[in-house]
């Protein structure tokens, strides 16, 4: 059914970062963007499909995985999981082994065919499984693989734990199937911009020894590293490292290739093409800037660095590159994914679409002819948005509220999991005017779906 109205929402005009009243714009004519679902989904952060109309939704902060089926969230959860919650913590990511090109492609589960869902998440020590004896006292961010049987999953397996410490922010979160049937996950450094312990994957050459953090991990269905890129023991399994924080990884369909969205501060969100031992130069170098010196606000402006001295290789394995696009100010960028349909016309088809958090912005962007980069007119063609008026072209919709995920369904068609409001973490800027969300609370979300018109 079309967007038409919502209970709860705010107009078009408001000043607050909400879902608008009569529905996300896009601003091609010839699209729109249709209402899946609003409802009882509480900050949902990741979804996976699992056929048409039928999807997985993580609940971040009740530590839920629910099913819409055919128009209606399942009275029961899959899966309730204890989990810890605070700030960026929580049920945080999501894959399924069923995940299908078109329809035509779609595998109908039957009998002893169940697939495997693979979640991402904070575990609290009030639930620890039998496999993670070991870690009892502890909270770490844990990926499990479990069976879905019906509509429970089953028989967890832990593939993977990643300590948190004390620092409740940076988790990351952001799970894929590769085209190599490995899964790939996006974890953030788990660390305070004030932190004292960076590791060496973050570009401090005394740091301490790498655990996970700070990178994107390439692991097998059944949690091996695959072949070594950076290292081995410690290094074996990331796939790129010097990452902040990320909540976007996607595979371009045609080449091959991978590509992320990674968060600043205030200043240098980034999408990277992302080849085998990327180093994407955190904490020494956010967007084309010197961390902190060298920062848009700071007292030395908007100096761009030398970002190939001082930076960790692993003895020639890492290589730094400078970001395909960032943003001068920080929109809190979240999913990306590629349009591997021509569902929404030839002149989509393989592009790159971006979500950000602050803004309700849905970004569209096509590639050059090598696939190795944007293909970006003035202003943006030097690679830095400025202000929201530079990339004005590139947002293809807006009025999602806080976008958390982008999936191409099924059907071909381009879903958006969103929140009704956005902005930082009201923890964050206490005391300060900017706008600002819990995000340790219930806010409620929605699905759209891009159509054509």
């Amino acid at each position: 059914m079309l967007f038409a109205y919502a209970i709860g929402f705010t107009p078009a005009n408001s000043d607050r970062i909400t879902q608008f009243k009569e529905g996300p714009i896009v601003n091609d004519s010839n699209l729109k963007a249709e209402l899946v679902y609003t409802g009882e989904i509480k900050f949902p952060s990741s979804m996976a499909f699992l056929g048409t109309n039928d999807i997985l939704i993580l609940e971040k902060n009740e530590g839920s995985v629910k099913r819409f089926v055919n128009g209606t969230i399942l009275s029961e959860p899959l899966l309730n999981i204890n989990i810890s919650n605070e700030n960026e913590r929580g049920l945080l990511g999501i894959a399924a082994s069923t995940q299908f090109k078109n329809e035509k492609d779609e595998i109908k589960i039957k009998g002893n065919v169940n697939p495997n869902v693979f979640l991402y998440y904070t575990e609290s020590k009030e639930k620890i499984s039998e496999e993670d004896s070991q870690a009892k006292d502890s909270v770490s961010n844990r990926l499990y693989r479990y069976d879905l049987v019906g509509n429970k999953l089953i028989n967890p397996k832990l593939l993977l734990t990643i300590p948190t410490g004390a620092i409740t922010f940076h988790n990351g979160g952001k799970i894929i199937i590769g085209p190599d049937n490995n899964l790939y996950v996006a974890i953030g450094n788990l660390q305070g911009e004030n932190s004292k312990s960076y590791s060496k994957v973050q570009n401090l050459k005394n740091g301490t020894a790498p655990d996970g953090s700070g990178g994107i991990l390439r692991l097998t269905a059944d949690g091996k590293a695959v072949e070594p890129i950076i290292g081995k023991n410690d290094l074996e399994m990331y796939y790129a490292y010097g990452i902040r924080n990320s909540f976007g990884i996607a595979f371009d369909p045609v080449s091959g290739k991978l590509w992320d969205t990674e968060n600043g501060g205030s200043f240098g969100d980034e999408i990277n093409l992302v080849e085998p031992g990327f180093n994407s130069g955190w904490f020494k170098v956010q967007g084309i800037w010197q961390f902190p010196y060298g920062k848009p606000y700071g007292s030395i402006g908007p100096v761009a660095t030398n970002p190939l001295k001082d930076l960790v290789d692993f003895n020639g394995n890492g290589k730094y590159s400078g970001p395909e696009l960032t943003w001068k100010e920080s929109a809190g960028l979240t999913d990306i994914t590629f349009l591997d349909s021509d569902k929404l016309g030839k002149n989509y088809e393989n592009d790159m679409f971006v979500g950000d958090f602050h803004n309700g912005y849905l970004y569209h962007f096509d590639l050059n002819k090598k696939r190795t980069e944007l293909s970006l007119k003035a202003p943006l063609n030097d690679k830095v948005a400025n202000n929201k008026d530079e990339l004005k072209d590139v947002i293809f919709a807006r009025g999602f509220g806080g976008i958390t995920d982008i999936e191409v369904g099924p059907d071909g068609y381009l879903y958006v999991l969103s929140l009704h409001s956005a902005g930082t973490d009201c923890e964050t800027v206490k005391g300060t005017d900017e706008k600002c969300i819990s995000f340790s609370t219930g806010n409620l979300g929605s699905i759209f779906r891009i159509v054509p018109a």
